[in-house]
């Protein structure tokens, strides 16, 4: 590694000021401090001591994302061989070359586009390349699905980063998670791609015919087609019998339909079409257990937004009791509600994500509640779009810096009655 750091050393006066270079010098400045830790020292005060940097920081949320990678692959071969190569018997092997297939090209068009657009943004304004996008590409393909054209990926990206990130001003600036700004993009731009019956399956290039699955939105709306709702009272949840009509909710959605199993079990393990990083809540959980130890992502907004949920659908269970409602999204009980679409996994890699949540410790919880809140409101009140934690973060985005002043503003009169005394 010396010989490398004397090679880089060497080539720096091409690129700092007055070198013949200097105007990509931070293209040379994200290779140096991806490599080494920056040498620059800080000589005066006030001096903050750390043993962790951006750069670790995104390093250690990639390494937290791994397992829902690693599942979304061979998730992509799994339902690629049981609705498109139904008569072939897959192993192991044969399901994650399939999956590699579909996810690495992915991955090559985020980055490269995205990679790209960091660095043009970084000359124009001369500073650094922003380490912010390496978390933001890892997590772009995750949340889309595999069937999804490359070049809508390159546009989505490019979207998601420049009008999500770079117009507040980069890294650090920005008010809305930039992958969730690419997913909102791509779903509105090209909607026939993002939503139907054919879009959550992989479909090799050289394949005439596609049997693809369901998605998780028609198989739900068909499993709960014939669903009757019992005349259940308002207030019956005092008498016991709410875990006894949850369970029989529960056995309806979880009827197997012809394509997908969509038990709680089958939603659990992600063995289901959908985005390739998202349906694995098992996945999701083993990251999340990297993410609370390094306190790299707040338990209060996970708390805060698992309680959300919770509280929202027993809120809606006992009015869609009271008016009667024919909707089965109404009576979806909490732990369903954990398992579907990308719940656990945009709970804990894009609402804990520092930049765009609120920053004060009671802010935070309010601000997990609201993205609890929205997710079931919009998966319960509108059951055409049951993936409701996209746009439950994106309006909590924009709502954290109001919760954070009404916090603060909060502590500064209590603080004031205080001594007034």
């Amino acid at each position: 590694m010396k010989f490398l750091r004397n090679i880089l050393d060497k080539i720096e006066p091409l690129f700092t000021k007055g070198g013949k270079l200097e105007s990509l010098y931070p293209l040379y400045e994200a290779g140096d401090t991806f490599l080494y830790t920056p040498n620059e020292k800080t000589k005066k005060p006030p001096f903050v001591r750390d043993n962790i940097d951006l750069k670790r920081t995104m390093i250690l949320v990639v390494l937290a994302l791994l397992p829902c990678l690693l599942f979304g692959i061979f998730n992509v071969g799994h339902q690629y061989y049981h609705f498109v190569e139904t008569t072939t018997e897959a192993t192991i092997l044969d399901k994650i070359f399939i999956g590699l297939q579909s996810v690495i090209p992915i991955y090559i068009v985020a980055f490269t586009v995205g990679g790209l657009t960091e660095v043009i943004f970084a000359i124009i304004r001369k500073h650094e390349v922003n380490e912010g996008f390496l978390v933001t590409g890892f997590l772009i393909p995750l949340v889309m699905p595999p069937s999804l054209p490359l070049w809508m990926v390159a546009i989505s990206t490019i979207f998601g980063v420049v009008i999500g990130k770079e117009i507040f001003g980069g890294t650090g600036y920005n008010i809305f998670n930039p992958a969730l700004v690419a997913r909102v993009f791509a779903f509105f731009a090209y909607p026939t791609a993002l939503s139907g019956d054919t879009v959550w399956v992989y479909k090799m290039p050289e394949t005439d015919g596609l049997s693809a699955a369901t998605s998780l939105l028609a198989s739900a709306k068909e499993s709960v087609s014939s669903f009757s709702v019992p005349d259940y009272g308002l207030f019956s949840f005092l008498n016991g019998s709410l875990h006894n009509q949850f369970v029989d909710v529960t056995n309806t959605l979880g009827q197997t339909h012809v394509d997908v199993d969509l038990s709680w079990t089958s939603l659990f393990l992600g063995l289901i079409p959908g985005s390739i990083g998202e349906t694995s809540t098992l996945a999701v959980l083993l990251g999340a257990g990297l993410i609370a130890i390094t306190g790299v992502g707040s338990k209060k907004i996970i708390f805060g937004t698992t309680l959300g949920m919770v509280i929202t659908s027993f809120l809606l269970y006992m009015f869609g009791a009271l008016i009667g409602s024919t909707n089965p999204m109404m009576y979806l009980p909490p732990h369903y509600h954990f398992v579907m679409g990308s719940f656990a996994f945009a709970m804990i890699f894009m609402a804990t994500e520092p930049v765009t949540s609120a920053h004060s410790q009671k802010g935070k919880l309010y601000y997990g509640l609201l993205i609890g809140f929205m997710c079931v409101i919009i998966r319960a009140i509108n059951p055409a779009y049951p993936e409701g934690m996209m746009l439950g973060i994106l309006f909590a985005n924009a709502f954290a810096p109001l919760i954070d002043y009404y916090v603060v503003e909060s502590h500064i009169q209590k603080r004031k009655r205080r001594y007034a005394r």
